[in-house]
């Protein structure tokens, strides 16, 4: 069994719900604000946690109240946080996320994340069957700091490219499996991709970006499921029906989802429907990094 290594972001989320998104210039009435420990890195982390790997969080947190938090949440959680540094120079991470129509927009201010480095990812005691993850919410340098360890290791790596950002091509190859949605994928592609292309084309790009002939892309496509290129192997996952309440940290759910199954051994096709499922599961509750399932409970939905 290996275990999930993930170097990635620590944020609070500030989540306004509403009616509607207001237009710009505009003031619209909320309903509520809540606070929710979130993330990508953090979101990723439970996930897999939650969902049976041993998991290990590599990142920064302010030292102020919404740091204490965010540690005691994720300590609550089984995740190994011997390598959160806290950092005086900076806040901790926040989002700020306006929730309205089942969609949301989110700002993030990077506060402590931004100052992940590569020395902070030097001593994680990868290994081969670990599988090794992070997200474009750290410095750049620092991932490929922590994918080179990784792959002189035989660790997998596992790039979540979001937000999208170019990246180098020396990065990229670094990357075993890359995860992304259509429109993550269309950028760092250099064409336009919507929610409506067909499979085909969803996969010729993913074709036109792959780094090398053993590399997997994983294109999530929401209510539509998920198509993966593993190689020149062509694999889909049909989506599944739910209602969804807030789709905040779904992302993050099938990425912590696909790490775990891969690090305790699953087929990639067995893997990508479990992470399927877990993700369709967190969108039907409020929060990121609280809505992440169990494995009893994707269990039950399969």
């Amino acid at each position: 069994m290996g275990r999930v290594f993930i170097a990635g972001s620590i944020n609070m989320d500030v989540v306004a719900t509403a009616d509607r998104h207001p237009k710009v210039g505009e003031t619209v009435a909320g309903r509520q604000v809540l606070y929710f420990p979130g993330g990508k890195g953090a979101n990723q982390a439970v996930a897999a946690s939650r969902l049976g790997a041993e998991t290990a969080l590599i990142g920064r947190l302010g030292k102020d109240s919404f740091g204490a938090e965010l540690r005691t949440f994720l300590g609550n959680q089984g995740i190994d946080l011997g390598s959160i540094r806290e950092t005086a120079e900076a806040h901790t991470g926040t989002a700020i996320i306006t929730v309205a129509e089942a969609d949301n927009t989110i700002v993030v201010i990077p506060g402590s994340n931004a100052l992940v480095s590569a020395d902070d990812v030097a001593d994680a005691p990868l290994a081969k069957g670990d599988v090794a993850v992070s997200q474009f919410e750290i410095p750049l340098p620092t991932i490929a700091a922590f994918f080179r360890r990784a792959r002189a290791a035989g660790t997998t790596t596992l790039l979540n490219p979001a937000p999208a950002q170019t990246m180098s091509s020396e990065l990229l190859a670094l990357v075993d499996i890359l995860v992304l949605n259509e429109t993550e994928l269309g950028f760092l592609a250099g064409t336009e991709l919507s929610e409506d292309d067909e499979p085909e084309r969803i996969i010729n790009v993913a074709r036109q970006l792959q780094a090398r002939e053993d590399q997997t892309i994983c294109v999530t496509l929401g209510k539509r499921g998920v198509l993966a290129l593993a190689g020149r192997e062509e694999l889909s996952v049909p989506g599944r029906v739910v209602k969804a309440v807030d789709t905040t940290g779904a992302g993050d759910c099938f990425v912590g989802a696909l790490a775990a199954q891969l690090a305790g051994g699953a087929a990639l096709r067995a893997a990508l429907t479990f992470a399927n499922a877990a993700a369709s599961i967190s969108v039907q509750r409020m929060g990121a990094g609280p809505s992440m399932p169990t494995a009893a409970e994707v269990a039950a939905v399969l």
